[in-house]
């Protein structure tokens, strides 16, 4: 798999795909709706991407962006097939040669604009970058998303006092200091674990999302939308346990079966449990189907992908 995310104009989110499905989206494009793709590298970081543009019957358009604006590139050709290798190969970060011989050109994106610093006072930012550290830790979020909640956190009736550029700003240098931590990590951490534990449920049957939604009303009236027609229960968390858990606390996990009933939903938190505990991770729950399943001691380091 490449370790690369892969945006598309249907508004399509693809994470870590094979040289073979990035080919076949590569192959896809060109209608109404659906013309480009946007590839970043997992973990996300700014100024990185590669990007392809593509009408049915054109050639397609290919850039790449290695950091900043004076080292944005652009080639056109006309062939899928070369557009899919040129992708797969600066995904996989191949050094020299990567780009297949192709005539790239400088492209000029205009002036960098000079983002100003923010007039904030100590306590505001402190609070603000408490706030937006709190979110990177839980793991879940975008740099974009990131640059949203920095933008409003501080936003009254009165008062705007980020604006994008800026809000852009505090989120990637916060983010690039996350990704540098997580640098030093060594083998599979706990959410890694329990990506691995939910995803055995899915193949077992049982819907399972991860920070699913702000609050449990939201999860269990939204739930039933996300099950397969032969699901037979569900299993997540939200995003305030995905807070907890990311403050050490430990993960609160919400279960139960389609039908409504409480033997089904027992069978369901049995086999949560089981799943979690293959996976390596150890559960605390007493067996009543009224009562969550708490995973806990959690080391929570998810890896950044944005």
């Amino acid at each position: 798999m490449l370790d690369i995310v892969v945006r598309t104009e249907r508004r399509e989110r693809h994470v870590r795909v094979s040289a073979e499905e990035l080919a076949a989206l590569v192959g896809r494009i060109g209608g109404d709706g659906d013309r480009f793709l946007v590839v970043q590298r997992v973990p996300d970081l700014p100024d990185v991407f590669a990007q392809v543009w593509h009408q049915a019957g054109g050639d397609y358009t290919v850039e790449y962006r290695d950091g900043a604006a004076d080292r944005h590139f652009q080639v056109t050709v006309d062939s899928a097939e070369v557009v899919a290798t040129t992708l797969a190969g600066w995904a996989r970060q191949e050094g020299a040669g990567w780009d297949g011989g192709l005539a790239w050109s400088l492209l000029d994106t205009g002036p960098v604009r000079e983002v100003p610093p923010l007039d904030l006072g100590d306590d505001e930012r402190a609070e603000l970058e408490q706030r937006v550290r709190e979110v990177l830790v839980g793991g879940y979020a975008t740099r974009a998303e990131l640059a949203e909640l920095a933008e409003e956190y501080l936003v009254t009736k009165d008062r705007r006092p980020l604006s994008r550029e800026q809000a852009e700003a505090l989120a990637d240098r916060l983010w690039l200091e996350r990704v540098a931590e997580q640098a030093d990590w060594q083998g599979e951490t706990d959410p890694e674990r329990l990506t691995r534990a939910f995803t055995a449920l899915e193949e077992a049957g049982i819907t399972a999302r991860e920070n699913f939604t702000c609050c449990r009303s939201c999860g269990q009236a939204e739930i039933g939308a996300e099950a397969g027609p032969d699901a037979r229960g569900f299993v997540y968390f939200h995003t305030q346990c995905t807070d907890s858990a990311a403050a050490g606390g430990g993960l609160m996990l919400l279960y139960g079966g389609f039908d409504g009933s409480s033997d089904t939903t027992a069978t369901i938190g049995h086999e949560l449990v089981a799943a979690l505990e293959a996976a390596g991770l150890p559960t605390d729950w007493d067996a009543d189907p009224g009562r969550a399943v708490h995973v806990t001691p959690l080391d929570w380091r998810r890896r950044l992908v944005g």
